[in-house]
């Protein structure tokens, strides 16, 4: 279980290490005969300082020596990591510049790199999690998503699940889950945690979408408060940090914290952004004054819109049928998913004209839904323009008189069979081939709808028809696959000769 929160001796949850030695730069006049070479905007062309603004520039310095002296020894970034375990209930947590993306990657290395065993991985993870499967030639043990053959959607796997998954691999070095999913689904992370420690073996939850879950009791659980290991988390998901800015966070003897840092600093850059480090610092210390009454305002805005939104005829604020038995354990009501299907007008195109006509962005597409992602920062203005913007879509939606189907495969087609580990394939002699004569042969890229970055292909796994035709028929429709060789999808890149 987690530490207890704001329990550490000697520790001011109202202090901001980072932002005050930003302040105390800016007030001193420091000035580096260093990186960066703007100079705090001095040498910023005045067409770039009018979009950007000049203070953005002026708090880009050096974290050290700039920020901090040449050997670190003002202590801010240790000071501000330490204020944020003792916040979130963590024993540790480590800043990064790199998004959960880079995170996730070091969690990985430091369960599993090396190990013979390989790593329980949800099949249902991020393509960040496949770049660390080719990084470091870890073999994925994968425990399959539950999947509602109905709705098309998957949800996280089980306890029972994983328990099966560790009989099956008990020579595993841990298991990684995801919770919360890009559509706000949770898994039952206290159980799960339990069947790992069962087997002595560490839980690596990537949580990049929970940034928010320990400052308010109605939100999904946290996973440090349930036993998992190490959680990695984006604040500029669902918080108030840059693009960019992630914490993992680590408790218990079962990860060591030295490699952890470790296996972190072979990914990082040796060059941070100290804006997206004082950002998650001041976030922290938002969270601790502020945090209970800032998500009772944004969870109430949440349920006025879901109930408005759910009166549009033909569209659909998906909730109970996300929960259950069979589904997910919890659902992070922030995330408004709304399966728009009865109006035969797919998600990627509803999409489409929301930008080009209401100039409004959502969080997610896909063929028969779409998601709005709520945050801490919307209300009732904000809400109120997406409520219109559904109401003007839906008043011009009709189906297309010539539809093109989305050929969507079943379960059973959608679990390939992986052949080679992914570092192999994807490093290997590669071929690309047309899509039409691509089944059974084994991929050597990943094949992934952006958003959500859930892949449909991994390296190493052997090509069947039905998944082909998803992905031709979807990038007809408007899916996006941003990470295929061929932007058309014509053809896809597979390993040589098998």
């Amino acid at each position: 279980m987690g530490t207890e929160r704001g329990a550490r001796d000697g520790l001011d949850q109202s202090r901001a290490p980072l932002l005050e030695a930003l302040a105390d730069y800016q007030r001193l006049g420091r000035y580096g005969f260093t990186p960066p070479g703007h100079r705090q905007g001095r040498g910023v062309d005045e067409r770039v300082l009018e979009v950007i603004g000049r203070d953005a520039f002026a708090a880009d310095v050096l974290a050290s020596p700039g920020l901090d002296d040449r050997l670190a020894q003002g202590g801010f970034l240790a000071h501000a990591e330490e204020l944020m375990a003792d916040a979130v209930g963590a024993e540790r947590a480590f800043f990064s510049t790199c998004g959960s993306s880079l995170s996730v990657k070091a969690a990985m290395m430091a369960v599993a790199g090396g190990h013979d065993g390989g790593l329980l991985v949800a099949r249902d993870c991020h393509k960040s999690i496949v770049a660390g499967l080719i990084f470091s030639g870890v073999l994925p043990r994968w425990i399959t998503p539950r999947w509602d053959t109905e709705r098309h959607f998957t949800h996280p796997p089980s306890p029972e699940q994983v328990r099966a998954a560790w009989a099956k691999y008990p020579d595993a070095a841990g298991a990684l889950i995801v919770s919360p999913s890009p559509y706000g689904t949770c898994a039952d992370i206290e159980g799960i945690a339990k069947v790992c420690h069962e087997r002595g073996k560490p839980l690596i939850v990537d949580e990049a979408w929970g940034a928010h879950l320990p400052f308010h009791p109605d939100l999904p659980t946290w996973a440090m408060d349930v036993g998992a290991d190490v959680c990695v988390v984006s604040v500029h998901k669902m918080g108030a940090g840059f693009e960019q800015g992630s914490v993992f966070h680590l408790q218990g003897d079962l990860v060591d914290p030295v490699r952890l840092r470790h296996c972190a600093d072979l990914l990082m850059t040796t060059s941070p952004n100290v804006l997206v480090y004082t950002a998650l610092d001041g976030w922290r210390r938002q969270m601790v004054q502020h945090g209970r009454e800032i998500f009772d305002r944004a969870l109430g805005t949440a349920r006025r819109a879901r109930t408005e939104l759910d009166r549009i005829p033909g569209i659909r604020v998906m909730e109970d049928e996300l929960l259950g038995v069979e589904a997910s354990h919890d659902l992070d009501r922030l995330q408004v998913l709304m399966d728009i299907s009865e109006t035969g007008v797919s998600g990627y195109e509803a999409d489409a004209w929301l930008r080009d006509h209401c100039r409004i962005d959502l969080g997610l597409s896909d063929h028969r839904r779409l998601l709005a992602t709520l945050s801490l920062a919307d209300d009732t203005e904000s809400i109120g323009t997406l409520i219109s913007a559904m109401h003007a879509w839906r008043a011009q939606a009709r189906p297309s008189d010539t539809p093109r189907e989305i050929r969507v495969p079943g379960p059973d087609e959608l679990l390939l069979e992986t052949t080679m580990l992914p570092r192999d394939a994807f490093f290997g002699p590669t071929e690309m081939v047309p899509i039409g004569a691509a089944a059974g042969r084994i991929a050597a890229e990943q094949l992934t709808p952006y958003p959500p970055g859930i892949p449909v292909v991994v390296p190493g796994e052997r090509l069947e028809q039905g998944v082909l035709e998803y992905l031709s028929t979807g990038h007809d429709r408007g899916m996006n696959v941003p990470d295929a060789s061929d932007p058309e999808l014509a053809q896809v890149r597979v390993v040589a000769g098998a």
